[in-house]
This record gives C-alpha cells, sequence and structure tokens, in this order.
C-alpha cells in the first residue's frame, strides 16, 4: 500500500482540526490548568503546535535523546505565537513530505533515554505517533475549553457547541 498519500492527507486534515482549536485559544488563560498535576494551558498548546513539526524531524534524523538535549519544548506566550508556529511547522512538514519516497518511510527511528530505548519504530510508525499525539493533546485542550466556557471546536464531528442541522 503506497502510505504517503494517506500521511499527506492526516497531516493536512489535524492541521485545519488543530488551527479551529488554536484559533479559539483565549488570551489571558495561559497559565490555567485544571489540577496541579496537570500542563498549563499555554504550554499544552504550544506542544500541539510544536508536534506538526515532527515529521520533518524524523524524517532528518534516526533517533531523539532526551538524555543529550535533543528535544527541548518550546516556549511561546500569545494565541498570534502559536498560530504562526503552527502554520510554520505544518508548512515544513507538509513540504518534507512532498520531497520523499515511500521507501524512506522504512527507516528505523528510536526515541531515546541515553542508552535506554524508549520506543523503536519505523519512520511511518513514528510520524503516525506524532499524528496521535496531537490528536491526544487536543482532546486535552479541549476539556480545558469546556471548563472555562469556551466553545471546542469539533474534531470528528460536530460538539455540543456548533449547530446541527
Amino acid at each position: 500500500m503506497n502510505t504517503l498519500p494517506i500521511l499527506k492527507k492526516e497531516l493536512q486534515q489535524e492541521y485545519e482540526t488543530t488551527k479551529k482549536f488554536i484559533d479559539r485559544f483565549p488570551e489571558g488563560k495561559n497559565d490555567f490548568a485544571p489540577h496541579e498535576k496537570s500542563m498549563k494551558m499555554m504550554p499544552l498548546a504550544t506542544h500541539i503546535v510544536e508536534v506538526f513539526g515532527w515529521p520533518d524531524y524524523i524524517l532528518k534524523t534516526d533517533k531523539l535523546d532526551f538524555a543529550a538535549g535533543d528535544y527541548q519544548p518550546t516556549v511561546l506566550n500569545t494565541k498570534a505565537e502559536l498560530q504562526q508556529k503552527l502554520n510554520d511547522d505544518y508548512t515544513t512538514s507538509k513540504n518534507a513530505l512532498e520531497n520523499l519516497t515511500e521507501e524512506a518511510l522504512d527507516g528505523r527511528w528510536t526515541m531515546n533515554m541515553g542508552d535506554q530505548v524508549l520506543a523503536d519504530y519505523n519512520k511511518y510508525e513514528a510520524i503516525r505517533h506524532a499524528l496521535n499525539q496531537i490528536t491526544h493533546h487536543r482532546a486535552q485542550l479541549g476539556i480545558y475549553y469546556r471548563l472555562n466556557d469556551i466553545p471546542v471546536p469539533g474534531s470528528y464531528g460536530p460538539t455540543a457547541d456548533e449547530k446541527t442541522s
């Protein structure tokens, strides 16, 4: 099966859905968290948008090593910065997929903590994992919105905040 067209379509769909969420990001709520163990709203939204750059990173590398400092969380402060980061990282990864061969998705990619391998994927699986991370964390953001009376946009169908005919 040719997976590149599927990945390209999924990335675009996740971008379009995530854009609706980020466009509703509330100024003044950066530090909101529903529980002391929860991420604050701005770091959560920032993480969601930065994951759109992961497909490009995965395709250019063989691993991500947390112990080596390969991952440094992005720090953003405004909705405009979130929107820009989302657009930039989506475009970067979209372009990376455009210039790819199907065979390149077979290469290995690992997530490490020094010598400890946390995950071992082929590049297709690693990109799929990134797309799953977007979905997972966007659902968390939807809960934050609900708790703050911010209308939750639909992801894979309408929400209670959207009118249906």
